[in-house]
C-alpha cells in the first residue's frame, strides 16, 4: 500500500535506480541501504552485505523490502566465480530474509531474480530444445564445472532462488515472498553520464550492433524494456498476487525477440546519424531462440510489454543525447 515504508537494496544500479524511482511516484517512503537521503527516502549503511545479521538494523520497521543488491558481471576469474559470485548473491539474500524474520512489520519481500534462474544454462544459452520458460519454471542447484563468468552468473541466480524457497519451507515465515525474474533489461540507464555509461550492462545487446560491433556468441531471444523491469517490482508489493510467487519480464510474446532488426528500427527512426556515422549501425547480433510465456505475469499485473522497438528507441536516443553532451 503507497504510503508505506520500504527498504530498497541496490537502488544504485541500472534497475535498482528505475525501481526506487517507480517506488517514490507511487507514493511509498523508502529507507535505502547505502544510498545518500533525498525527497521521501532515508538512507541506512551495511558496511559488509554478507556479515550474520548485516540487515538487521535496516529492516526495523518497514513494512516491505525489494532486495535487488547481487553480484552482476564483472570480470571475476575462475577463482572468484564461487567467491565473489555464486556465494554473496546466496548469502546476501538469505541473510537480508532472516533479518526480516524479527521484524513483525513486514508485509512481503519481492526479490530480484532472473530469467537465468529458471532454465538451464545449456537450455538458455546452447541448445534450442523448445522448452518452454514461464513463472513456474525451476531448475536444481547447478553441479560440475563452469565454463565461464556468465554461467557462474546464471548458477548465483539459481542457487539464490532455491535458497530462498528453501528458507519459506523450513522457516515459514509472517511475510510472503515474491520473485521477479526479467529477462536481458533493455533501456536508457538513468545512472549514465556518458556514452560507455549507457553502453553497460545488458544495453549493449541491443546498442553494441548499432554502434558496429558483432556480438561474439548468439543472444537468446529475451528482452524487457527498464520501464517495464521496475513497474513488475511495483505491482510485486500488491498483497493479492499469491505468496512465493514468480512474475517474469520479457517481451514479445512466445518468439520474443529478433536482436537483429535493432539495425533497421535505427535506419528508420535514425537516418541523418546513420549517414553522418555517428551511428555506424553495422554490428551483429545474433539471436538464439527460447519460448517464454509471460502470460501469468500479464494476468497477474496487467502488464503489457513494450516492444524491442521501444526498448531500442530508449537506449539510442540516450547514446544520442550523450554524445551530443560530450561534444559540447
Amino acid at each position: 500500500m503507497a504510503g508505506n515504508t520500504v527498504l530498497i537494496t541496490g537502488g544504485n544500479g541500472h534497475v535498482g535506480f528505475k525501481v526506487l524511482v517507480k517506488l517514490l511516484e507511487a507514493g511509498y517512503t523508502l529507507r535505502a541501504a547505502a544510498l545518500d537521503p533525498k525527497s521521501k527516502l532515508s538512507f541506512t549503511i551495511v558496511p559488509d552485505l554478507l556479515a550474520p545479521g548485516a540487515y538487521d538494523e535496516a529492516v526495523k520497521d518497514v513494512d516491505y523490502i525489494v532486495h535487488l543488491a547481487s553480484p552482476i558481471l564483472s570480470g571475476f576469474t575462475e577463482d572468484q566465480f564461487e567467491t565473489q559470485l555464486i556465494q554473496p548473491a546466496v548469502k546476501g539474500t538469505t541473510g537480508i530474509l532472516y533479518s526480516a524474520l524479527s521484524v513483525p512489520s513486514v508485509k512481503r519481500v519481492v526479490i530480484t531474480s532472473s530469467i537465468v534462474a529458471q532454465m538451464s544454462f545449456s537450455d538458455i544459452f546452447m541448445e534450442e530444445t523448445g522448452k518452454i520458460l514461464n513463472e513456474a519454471s525451476r531448475i536444481s542447484d547447478p553441479t560440475g564445472p563452469v565454463a565461464n563468468e556468465f554461467e557462474a552468473y546464471s548458477n548465483s541466480k539459481v542457487r539464490a532462488l532455491n535458497a530462498t524457497e528453501e528458507f519459506i519451507t523450513k522457516e515459514k515465515p509472517h511475510f510472503s515472498v515474491v520473485h521477479v525474474h526479467p529477462s536481458f533489461v533493455i533501456g536508457a540507464n538513468e545512472l549514465a553520464t556518458t556514452v560507455d555509461g549507457d553502453q553497460h550492462g545488458t544495453n549493449k545487446t541491443a546498442l553494441g550492433q548499432v554502434l558496429g560491433f558483432d556480438m561474439p556468441f548468439p543472444v537468446p531471444n529475451a528482452s524487457v524494456h527498464l520501464d517495464d523491469a521496475a513497474e513488475l517490482h511495483v505491482k510485486a508489493l500488491d498483497l493479492n498476487i499469491p505468496n512465493g510467487q514468480s512474475l517474469v519480464g520479457n517481451s514479445g510474446g512466445r518468439e520474443g525477440t529478433t536482436w537483429g532488426d535493432a539495425i533497421e528500427i535505427v535506419k528508420r527512426h535514425f537516418p541523418k546519424a546513420v549517414k553522418n556515422g555517428v551511428l555506424p549501425n553495422s554490428g551483429v547480433t545474433s539471436t538464439k531462440k527460447v519460448a517464454i510465456d509471460v502470460s501469468g505475469t500479464e494476468k497477474l499485473t496487467g502488464i503489457k510489454f513494450k516492444s524491442y522497438e521501444e526498448q531500442v528507441l530508449s537506449v539510442v536516443k540516450q547514446y544520442l543525447a550523450l554524445v551530443g553532451a560530450e561534444a559540447a
